[in-house]
């Protein structure tokens, strides 16, 4: 490797030290970097033989974390990770990590703490679907927290 690449290599090693990373966060840093596909290539290469970037790894943080931290949902967890390019396999792996009863807890929580200012109860509710639908949870089990029966 030319001392360039060396360099390069340091810093991405760096990057992924600091928290997990996927592939595609440290391509899209390389090329901010300025640096060249063979080069990208090489380096990501070298980071995952190393286990610096594991992809599985990074699914299931990913989703624990933005489960705990952001109150997201599995849909819009499924939808960031795919955006990252992370394989089905992973995500799928990374969402079954999600403790079930934490998630439902979660939601519960969620909509304790939404206040909508609404009378008709039929537009609440809509609203709060609305809501939980945003974050990423699953219309049906929305409306069975809605309705007591979770």
């Amino acid at each position: 490797m030319s001392p360039q690449q060396n360099f390069l290599y340091e810093k991405a090693k760096n990057f992924c030290d600091y928290q997990e990373r996927c592939i595609f966060d440290v391509k899209s840093k390389l090329l901010q970097w300025k640096a060249s596909g063979n080069t990208i290539k090489s380096i990501i290469q070298r980071l995952e033989r190393e286990d610096f970037i594991n992809e599985e790894r990074y699914a299931v943080a990913f989703a624990t974390g933005k489960l705990r931290n952001n109150k997201w949902g599995k849909n819009k967890i499924y939808y960031a990770l795919s955006q990252k390019h992370i394989p089905d396999i992973y995500i799928q792996m990374g969402l079954n990590e999600i403790d079930e009863k934490e998630y439902l807890d979660t939601l519960k929580t969620l909509i304790k703490s939404k206040k909508i200012n609404e009378t008709d109860d039929f537009k609440r509710n809509a609203k709060m679907l609305s809501f939980c639908r945003q974050k990423g949870y699953q219309p049906s089990l929305v409306w069975k927290v809605i309705n007591g029966e979770l």
